[in-house]
């Protein structure tokens, strides 16, 4: 009996690990068990909500654990069609409803339903579930798998899905991936990379046929910004400053321009009251402008808006590029503590325009002297701390159960003798 209760603690602690495996790839089969639907894809959602009156923002990916729900279906003929229907957390799902015609087949419909009880994600929100979708987000021809490697970004009522690293085809026919592709538009355009060179000459521009991750700038580096006002600093910024804009060409194709902010090239300005902050960077001919402000009921900091203004490469149809969103609620922080986040962060312009940042550090407002205050991590940060510890976690109680299993068992078995 000892050894039976060992065992099954010893399979749910694998199962367990198996929980917390990466499920990379969802499949859906029909009743005789043949694929129909395979799925490879990163999804990254940005949901407003209201908290106790106020305007909130949660993020949250599709976890690794997120379940192919029984609704899923290869469809009948022309009675239904195949949907990819994923469950995760506390009553969240998002469904890829597929249809066919002509010789292409695509996404007809994204639909995603989200939980706002769930006290993990939507603090101090209503218990309702609410419901977005888009029409025609993926088209690909029958026969060829989907692939699109860069962001593709949905923007709907109060959220935005964003789509990276997929690889899905419906209406399989031998149960495994097509041999053939489709690539996406966001994967196809050309691109225009601005890589730093010497201070005299900072930039060159290195155009490509496709977005080969060796084309593309790294990471850029961290710079130190501030804006002092008649309190002193009242903006104090670490980060790194990367903008991505996707325009119009002469020859009505796409492109794609990515610029890397070289710190010391980068100039800062600034105006600051009690309620208000403006930092202002400019770097050669393109400006970025971070407005934040204050909410007092919470005493809390957060970025409002962002403005954007380049001037494109030649090729671009339109030459002057401006973008700007002034209802944001990103990056925030107590009052007196600082905001920080390893991980990269792409603020959305419009869904031409993203700023992303890196290695961010910012305090608004109440700075003592040139010192961050308090850290509050952003949840990026907090999601990839506790991955590890909840690993670490399961690995130790499966050690403790396999011993506690071990020494019962030879308890049993040394109880089978008995002295004469």
């Amino acid at each position: 009996m000892a050894r039976a209760q060992g065992a099954r603690g010893l399979l749910a602690a694998a199962a367990l690990l198996g929980f917390l495996q990466a499920f990379s790839s969802f499949e859906v089969k029909d009743s005789s068990g043949k694929v129909c639907i395979i799925a490879d894809l990163t999804v990254a959602f940005s949901v407003e909500y209201k908290s106790n009156g106020q305007k909130e923002f949660a993020r949250f990916f599709l976890p690794q654990n997120a379940t192919v729900e029984p609704q899923s279906s290869c469809g009948k003929g022309n009675t239904s069609h195949p949907i990819l229907l994923l469950g995760f957390g506390a009553g969240h799902s998002l469904s890829l409803n597929f249809s066919e015609y002509a010789d292409k087949y695509q996404v007809e419909e994204l639909v995603f339903h989200y939980n706002l009880s769930d006290a993990t994600l939507f603090h101090n929100s209503t218990a309702e579930v609410k419901r977005v979708s888009q029409k025609n987000i993926i088209q690909a021809s029958l026969g060829t798998q989907y692939r699109c490697i860069n962001f593709k970004h949905i923007n709907m009522k109060n959220v935005n899905i964003t789509f990276s690293n997929v690889t899905l085809e419906a209406y399989l026919t031998n149960g495994t991936f097509s041999m053939n592709k489709t690539e996406c538009a966001e994967d196809m355009v050309s691109t225009t990379a601005v890589v730093p060179t010497t201070p005299k000459q900072t930039t060159s521009q290195v155009p490509t046929t496709s977005p080969a991750p060796s084309a593309l700038p790294s990471n850029p580096a961290v710079g130190k910004y501030n804006v002092t006002g008649p309190n002193g600093t009242c903006v104090l910024a670490y980060m790194g400053l990367q903008l991505n804009i996707t325009y119009l060409k002469k020859d009505e194709k796409m492109g794609l321009d990515l610029l890397n902010f070289i710190p010391h090239n980068t100039s800062s300005s600034g105006t600051c009251d009690n309620t208000s902050a403006i930092l202002n960077l400019t770097f050669e001919k393109t400006r970025v402008i971070f407005r934040f402000a204050l909410n007092a009921s919470t005493e809390k900091f957060f970025l409002q808006g962002v403005n954007v203004s380049t001037t494109l490469p030649s090729e671009a149809k339109v030459p002057k590029f401006e973008a700007s969103n002034n209802s944001m609620s990103e990056l925030r922080a107590t009052v007196g503590n600082s905001y920080k986040c390893s991980a990269e962060e792409n603020l959305q312009v419009t869904d031409k325009a993203l700023v992303n940042i890196f290695n961010v550090q910012i305090q608004v407002f109440k700075i003592d002297g040139d010192k961050f205050g308090a850290v509050e991590e952003c949840q990026l940060d907090e999601n990839n701390m506790l991955i590890p510890i909840i690993v670490g976690a399961a690995l130790a109680g499966l050690v403790l159960i396999v011993l506690i299993a071990y020494l019962i068992g030879r308890k049993r078995s040394h109880a089978g003798y008995q002295t004469i």
